[in-house]
């Protein structure tokens, strides 16, 4: 299954393993190989880069250990497509067999078993393409960022996904030449759909609550990040709305509009520090640390709100 992709991208052919280790430390991530079968063992490793997306094809040719600290701000697909793969995470055992996928969230430890006779399908996706298929689907990433729950999944069970994936590599296999939008849309669709059928931590709370529900988690969401740089596309992805439908709602139960909350809302809090002695060094600094870059305008803004302007408001704490 899947094993005759990349044949048109081999990097080494009927090697050692530590040959295919090496080029993986060069230009895939940085790990550590230990041969635990015997023999003559041969390997082989496709590779390519396709629409931010890295492509890979891995069969050792025998029983190895992989480890590595962790795989940086790269997301990992994991599909075995023979054989058997063994992940201990923390003491934790994993078990992958051919026709199974797995996520692998970046910063985390990888300690890897491959059976004799493994082979695998690895595809690398960089955090801001699975960011940007959140926010396209109208999902937004917690603050924490996007943590993929650790479970095997059984290809068999969504054969769509199964296909997805094989045409990206048959694509990336026959493209000799840029196709600009077309590939970024393979890696669109392939983000969405990883979103879709791997349980992770995903924001799903506003789906069908009411509109004073949705004033009410936007209200705590900003809360928790108020000094982020937070717009109506993310509020309308963590609701489940359009943007057109996030306006309407604001303007009924509320009085404003998104974009101007967002604004009385970092003010209120600002003012709050300011008036607690939070943090205040100077007005321009903890301006700064709220997202308000035009001070004049921010000032101005300040005064209409509080009847004052914010380098009073610091003085009197003093």
């Amino acid at each position: 299954m899947l094993n005759h992709v990349l044949a048109n991208s081999v990097v080494c052919r009927d090697v050692s393993p530590h040959d295919v280790s090496d080029y993986v430390n060069a230009h895939v991530g940085n790990h550590r190989l230990t041969v635990l079968g015997r023999g003559n063992m041969r390997s082989s490793l496709r590779y390519t880069d396709f629409a931010q997306l890295g492509l890979s094809h891995i069969d050792y040719g025998g029983e190895v250990r992989v480890q590595s600290p962790d795989i940086e701000d790269i997301y990992h697909l994991q599909v075995v497509t023979s054989g058997r793969c063994t992940w201990d995470y923390d003491g934790d055992m994993l078990s992958l067999s051919a026709g199974q996928a797995l996520m692998m969230n970046p910063r985390e430890r990888i300690d890897l078993t491959y059976s004799g006779d493994c082979q695998k399908l690895i595809v690398k996706v960089p955090e801001a393409v699975l960011k940007s298929a959140c926010m396209q689907n109208g999902k937004a990433v917690p603050k924490d960022g996007l943590r993929f729950h650790h479970r095997v999944m059984e290809l068999n069970a969504s054969l769509a996904f199964m296909r997805l994936v094989e045409a990206v590599y048959e694509e990336a296999s026959e493209s000799c030449v840029d196709i600009g939008s077309i590939s970024q849309t393979y890696a669109g669709l392939l983000a969405s759909k990883l979103l879709s059928i791997f349980p992770c931590n995903l924001q799903q709370e506003c789906s069908s609550v009411g509109a004073g529900q949705q004033v009410h988690l936007i209200r705590r969401y900003l809360g928790e990040r108020i000094k982020d740089d937070i717009g109506v596309e993310e509020l309308a992805g963590l609701c489940n709305v359009s943007i057109r439908t996030l306006y309407n709602v604001f303007a009924k139960e509320v009085g404003t509009t998104p974009k101007l909350f967002i604004k009385q809302m970092k003010l209120q809090s600002l003012h709050n520090d300011l008036k607690q002695g939070v943090g205040a060094r100077n007005v321009t600094e903890i301006a700064l640390d709220y997202g308000f870059s035009h001070l004049g305008r921010f000032s101005s803004d300040y005064r209409k709100m509080f009847g004052e302007l914010p380098s009073e408001t610091l003085r009197k704490v003093r």
